[in-house]
């Protein structure tokens, strides 16, 4: 059945007036999730792509029946924004947003684990289970149902390695970027724990970066728990020390984070590193 969204997910929008709150909202609709409403405080009443806009999101649980929120809120009030959703009783909430205060996201995350919700993000793509619904911004063509579930540090990696699988004839069940940012909602570990008791997900690919110790945590997991076929890739191996790659998260210091640790550690838990995107598709072929 795939992890964290399904077709019978009743999705709201925070931020949906505005530019890429519409574009996303009219390609998730495309993609065939269940967009039940919008949320921008001060428009209720207004409507995009026909979903009702609601000037909260409690409104929005309460009328259309929402249970998950994705957020394109700007970043100064995205914290908040993700607040309401917690406490309008939203399980799932995927944050797109990129550029949130260091501490908004020290301050968010424990929140929302104490009171049982999930966080994507920030600074993601968000989710998108193929055949089913999407809640982000991965484009909708590349995607092709099947049994291997994906887990991404990387938006642009991941549509560059799901679009090689799905040229090779792999498809995938769910499709995870958490995104690449220090504090993010959902780890790597708890991606993979997901994907090992779902019984679609056959196998799975972890898209790792250079950067923070993320996957040497995952490949200690998979060591110990997970006995699914899973194969890697990790970005910048040339990547000189010190200096920032993009994501906030991807950075060596005091030689922690190097690439070559990351794919020693998947050596060494038996997960094939490929050195291209394009070659995770030929590493699933010996799974």
């Amino acid at each position: 059945m795939a992890v964290l969204l399904t077709s019978k997910d009743r999705v709201v929008v925070q931020g949906i007036t505005g530019h890429q709150g519409q574009f996303h909202t009219r390609a998730m609709l495309e993609f065939g999730t269940k967009v039940v409403a919008g949320v921008t405080p001060g428009k209720g009443g207004a409507t995009v792509d026909g979903v009702p806009v609601f000037d909260s999101v409690l409104e929005a649980v309460r009328g259309p029946r929402a249970n998950a929120s994705i957020i394109f809120v700007p970043a100064p009030y995205a914290k908040d924004a993700a607040i309401e959703a917690i406490e309008a009783g939203l399980k799932l909430v995927v944050i797109i947003t990129e550029r949130i205060p260091f501490h908004d996201c020290l301050e968010l995350m424990p929140y929302a684990r104490s009171r049982g919700c999930t966080i994507i993000g920030p600074n993601c793509p968000g989710i998108t289970t193929a055949g089913q619904a999407k809640m982000g911004i991965m484009p909708n063509h590349i995607f092709r149902t099947g049994d291997a579930g994906v887990i991404s540090r990387s938006g642009t990696l991941t549509y560059e390695i799901v679009n090689a699988m799905t040229q090779g004839g792999f498809g995938q069940s769910t499709c995870v970027g958490i995104g690449g940012d220090p504090i993010i909602g959902t780890s790597t570990v708890e991606a993979l724990a997901m994907f090992q008791k779902d019984r679609q997900t056959k196998r799975i690919v972890v898209v790792g970066e250079i950067g923070g110790t993320a996957e040497e945590e995952a490949a200690e997991f998979i060591k110990r728990h997970v006995s699914k076929p899973v194969v890697a890739y990790v970005a910048g191996r040339t990547a000189p020390p010190g200096k920032r790659m993009g994501h906030a998260g991807a950075i060596i210091q005091g030689g922690r984070g190097t690439a070559e640790s990351k794919v020693r550690a998947f050596a060494d838990a038996g997960v094939p590193v490929a050195d291209y995107p394009a070659d995770v598709a030929k590493l699933l072929a010996n799974t």
